[in-house]
C-alpha cells in the first residue's frame, strides 16, 4: 500500500537541528559533566583528599587553563582536521581524564587530570560553537546557539540528582563512582558526535538556515553588500566584556554548593537540590536571552543580563534571610548562558560565518582569563576571611562593570545599515 503524500505544507526538519541538538549532547558531556559537577563533586572530594579552599579553587583553575591553552590551537586543529574530528579527539580527551580522577589520590593528580579535562572541552566546544555561524543566519542564529547551550542545564540537573544519590549508596568513595560515570557518558557522546555532525551545511546539499537577512546578505541603494569586518578594537572590547562573564560565573559554579554547605550549614542533598534547581532553569536561559538578543540587538541583551548578574551575585553576597539566597540561586540559573549564546551570535553578526571560529577564539581568551583568575582569588578570599562572601561581592562588581561597557559596544555594520534604512 503506497504511503500518503506528505503535505506540502509541511517542510522536513532541517538538518541545522539535528547538529543543535547533537551540540546539546555534546555540551552536556564536554562541559555540563566535565566543568560544571565539580561544584557537586568538591565537599565529598576536599573531605576524602583533605583539599582545602584554596586548593579546590587551584583545581576550578587548571581545568580553565586547560581550556584556555587549547583556545589557542583549537582552530589550527580543527582548520586542518575539520570541526567533526576535533570535537571528537576532544570528548576523548574529557571522558578519559574524567575517568582516571576516580582513581586519584593526591591533589596534585586531580589538578593535571582536571587540567587536561578542561583541553579536552576546549577542543570540544570552539568548533562546535563554531558550526552555529555555518549552519544558521543571523536571524535564527541566537536562538540555535541558545538551544545548543541547554545541554549545560541539563548536566547541572544530572550532578544535582545523580552525585548526592551515588554518595548516599555508595559512602565517601561515592565521587569516584560518579566521575568514572561521567566519563563513560562522555566516550559515548563522543561516538555519537562523530556519526551525526556535518562541518557545512554543503555536506548535506543544504543552505543556512534562517532568513536572508543580517550581516550575511543585507544590501545597500546601490546593491552593495553590508558585511564589513569588525575591527580588531571591536573584538578587544567584545573580549573585555567577556572577560567579566568568565570571572564571575566561575565563581558561583565552582563555589556556591560549598557556600550553602559550609556557610550556610545546608545538608549535601539539599544543596544538590538546589543545584539541580539553577540547571533546570539553565535549559531555558540560551533559548530566551538568543532569541531576545535577535529581536534587541545583542548590545541590548547583553546589558540586561549583565544586570541581572549584578543582583544575583548581590543576593548571595550580602548577609540576608535566607528566602533572597534562594532568589539567587533561581535568578542565576535563568540567566547563566545568557552571556555565551549572545557572544557567539555576536561574533557571526561583526566578523561572518568564515572568520566565527576565529574570532570566537580570540574572545575566548579574555574569557579563559577572568575563568583562570576568578575561583583562585575566591578560594584564596575564603581561606582569609572564612566565608564566600567577599568572592561573591567582587562578581557583582565586575558584572556591574561589564553592563557599563556593553552600554558602549559598536554595533555591527548591519545592524547600523537597517536602522538607517
Amino acid at each position: 500500500m503506497k504511503a500518503p503524500d506528505t503535505p506540502k505544507s509541511r517542510k522536513p526538519l532541517h538538518y541545522g537541528w539535528i547538529i543543535v541538538f547533537t551540540g546539546v549532547a555534546v555540551l552536556f558531556a564536554c562541559i555540563g559533566l566535565g566543568r560544571f559537577a565539580i561544584g557537586m563533586l568538591l565537599p565529598s572530594m576536599g573531605l576524602s583528599l583533605n583539599l582545602n579552599y584554596s586548593q579546590m579553587g587551584f583545581i576550578g583553575t587548571g581545568n580553565f587553563m586547560g581550556y584556555m591553552a587549547s583556545v589557542l590551537f583549537s582552530g589550527m586543529v580543527a582548520a586542518r582536521l575539520g570541526a567533526r574530528n576535533t570535537i571528537f579527539m576532544g570528548l576523548l580527551l574529557v571522558g578519559i581524564t574524567m575517568a582516571l580522577i576516580s582513581q586519584t589520590m593526591t591533589f596534585f593528580q586531580v589538578l593535571l587530570l582536571y587540567t587536561i579535562t578542561g583541553m579536552g572541552t576546549g577542543l570540544a566546544n570552539m568548533p562546535l560553537m563554531g558550526l552555529i555561524s555555518h549552519w544558521f543566519l543571523k536571524s535564527t542564529r541566537g536562538r540555535a546557539a541558545g538551544t545548543m547551550l541547554s545541554g549545560n542545564g541539563l548536566a547541572i540537573v544530572f550532578a544535582g540528582v545523580f552525585v548526592p544519590w551515588i554518595n548516599g549508596a555508595a559512602g565517601s568513595g561515592g565521587w569516584r563512582i560518579a566521575w568514572i560515570s561521567m566519563g563513560l557518558i562522555s566516550l559515548v557522546v563522543a561516538a555519537a558526535a562523530l556519526v551525526l555532525l556535518r562541518n557545512d551545511p554543503a555536506q548535506k546539499g543544504l543552505d543556512p538556515l534562517g532568513e536572508n537577512t543580517g550581516s550575511q546578505v543585507v544590501k545597500d541603494g546601490t546593491g552593495r553588500r553590508v558585511s564589513g569586518k569588525a575591527s580588531q578594537g571591536t573584538m578587544v572590547y567584545l573580549g573585555c566584556i567577556y572577560l567579566c562573564f568568565g570571572a564571575t560565573y566561575s565563581v558561583y559554579v565552582t563555589f556556591i554548593v560549598t557556600a550553602l554547605v559550609n556557610d550556610h550549614g545546608f545538608g549535601e542533598g539539599a544543596a544538590g537540590s538546589f543545584w539541580a534547581v539553577v540547571g533546570a532553569l539553565s535549559i531555558f536561559s540560551g533559548p530566551l536571552f538568543g532569541g531576545l538578543s535577535d529581536r534587541i540587538g545583542r548590545r541590548n541583551g547583553l546589558m540586561i543580563a549583565y544586570l541581572l548578574f549584578v543582583l544575583a551575585y548581590t543576593l548571595a553576597a550580602a548577609p540576608l534571610p535566607e528566602l533572597f539566597l534562594y532568589a539567587s540561586i533561581i535568578l542565576f540559573g535563568l540567566i547563566v548562558w545568557s552571556i555565551p549564546t549572545i557572544m557567539s551570535a555576536a561574533v557571526g553578526d561583526y566578523m561572518g560565518p568564515a572568520q566565527a571560529v576565529r574570532a570566537l577564539g580570540f574572545i575566548t581568551l579574555f574569557f579563559g582569563a577572568g575563568q583562570i583568575a576568578g575561583p583562585a582569588m575566591a578560594g584564596f578570599l575564603a581561606d582569609v576571611t572564612g566565608s564566600f562572601s567577599a568572592g561573591f561581592w567582587l562578581c557583582a562588581g565586575l558584572t556591574g562593570l561589564a553592563a557599563i561597557l556593553s552600554f558602549f559596544l559598536k554595533p555591527s555594520a548591519a545592524e547600523t545599515f537597517l536602522k538607517s534604512s
